[in-house]
C-alpha cells in the first residue's frame, strides 16, 4: 500500500534536515500542502506536491530560479524531489502581508506600493520559458467552471462576451503572470531594502496574460477589503512607473472580471468536491469586485451577460453551495 507520509519522511531522514521540528502549516485551495521545518532558530519550508493529485514541482523550481535571478525574492530552491513531489525551500518568513497589516494598519500605502515596485519590475523583463498563455479563447474557457459549479446551467453566451471584450481589450497575452498575487501570497521582510522587502509565494501556475492581470489579483483581493482610494493611487502609480497609457484602464476591467468571474467556479468547487465550504464565504466579495470591474463603461455588454447568465450571491444560494 502506497504510503506518502512514510515516503516523506524516509526522504527527510537522509536529507540535511533530519530530525527537524516539522509544523503543519495553513493548508491552501490547492492540493499541495506545507511544513515548517526547525531546528533552534533555523527554519526551513516543506512542500508537499503530491504527483498522484497531478501537482508538479518542475514549474515552481524553474520560475523560482527566474525570479532570483532578475532580483526578485522568491524562495531559494535547497532541495527537490520531482519525482516524489517534495521540495525543501528557503523560509522567507512568517509575517504574509495580510497577518503584517492587521497590527500594521497605517503600513499599508508603503507595503502596497512595494508590492506595485514588484509587479512594475516584472513587467520590464523577457523571460524565455515556455508557458500558457492567456489568450481570449483560453480566458473564455476558463470562466466555464462558473456554469459548472456556480449557476449549475450553460454560460456559452457569458465565455462568449468574454472571449470578445478580450480580443477589443486585452488581446496580447505579453506579460508574465504569477497569477495568484494578494496579501497573503506576499510576505513582508522590513528588515530587508528595495525588492528583496517582497517575498513571493505561490507562482508555479505562473503564464503569460495582458499587462495588469496581477495588478487586478492584488487589487480585487477576495480575502480582504481593500480601500478605494488606495486602488485608485496604486493604478496610478502603476500606471506611471510602466508608462502605460489611457487604454489601460478597460484592460485591467477586463482582466479583473475575467478572473473573477473564474473564481466564483473555483470556490463553489472546492465547496462541492474538496469539502472547503468556508471558501463560499468569500464569494459575496468576489461578487463585489466583480461589479465593480464590470461597472466600467467598457464592458457594458460583459456586464449584461454576467446578469443574465449569473445569480447575484444571496443567502438561499450560498446555503445550496456549501451542500
Amino acid at each position: 500500500m502506497y504510503d506518502r507520509a512514510a515516503r516523506i519522511s524516509r526522504y527527510l531522514e537522509q536529507s540535511d534536515w533530519a530530525g527537524w521540528q516539522r509544523v503543519p502549516l495553513a493548508s491552501d485551495a490547492s492540493a499541495r500542502r506545507y511544513e515548517r521545518l526547525l531546528r533552534g532558530d533555523a527554519s526551513v519550508i516543506l512542500m508537499d506536491a503530491p504527483p498522484e493529485n497531478a501537482e508538479d514541482t518542475r514549474p515552481f523550481a524553474r520560475l523560482a530560479h527566474w525570479l532570483e535571478s532578475v532580483g526578485l525574492c522568491p524562495p531559494k530552491v535547497l532541495a527537490h524531489a520531482p519525482e516524489l513531489g517534495v521540495m525543501v525551500l528557503s523560509d522567507l518568513g512568517t509575517e504574509d502581508f495580510s497577518h503584517w497589516l492587521l497590527r500594521h494598519p497605517h503600513d499599508t500605502p508603503q507595503l502596497y506600493r512595494a508590492a506595485i515596485d514588484v509587479l512594475a519590475h516584472l513587467h520590464d523583463q523577457t523571460i524565455d520559458l515556455t508557458l500558457p498563455q492567456l489568450t481570449p479563447q483560453v480566458a473564455g474557457d476558463m470562466v466555464s467552471i462558473t456554469g459548472e459549479f456556480y449557476a449549475k446551467t450553460d454560460v456559452i453566451d457569458l465565455t462568449q462576451e468574454v472571449i470578445r471584450h478580450f480580443q477589443t481589450l486585452a488581446p496580447h497575452p505579453d506579460t508574465l503572470a504569477l497569477r495568484d498575487v494578494h496579501a497573503e501570497n506576499l510576505i513582508w521582510r522590513p528588515d530587508q531594502t528595495g525588492l528583496a522587502r517582497v517575498g513571493l509565494l505561490d507562482f508555479q501556475d505562473a503564464f503569460f496574460a495582458p499587462a495588469g492581470y496581477d495588478l487586478a489579483s492584488l487589487l480585487r483581493d477576495v480575502r480582504r477589503d481593500i480601500d478605494a482610494g488606495l486602488v485608485e493611487n496604486m493604478t496610478e502609480y502603476f500606471m506611471h512607473v510602466t508608462g502605460m497609457g489611457p487604454a489601460f484602464r478597460p484592460q485591467l476591467a477586463c482582466l479583473g472580471a475575467q478572473r473573477n468571474l473564474r473564481i466564483l467556479g473555483v470556490f463553489a468547487r472546492l465547496a462541492q468536491t474538496r469539502s472547503k465550504p468556508h471558501y463560499i464565504d468569500l464569494i459575496p466579495r468576489v461578487w463585489e469586485n466583480l461589479m465593480r470591474d464590470l461597472a466600467h463603461p467598457a464592458l457594458a455588454r460583459l456586464r449584461s451577460a454576467t446578469l443574465d447568465c449569473l445569480p447575484a450571491p444571496d443567502a438561499a444560494l450560498l446555503e445550496r453551495l456549501r451542500r
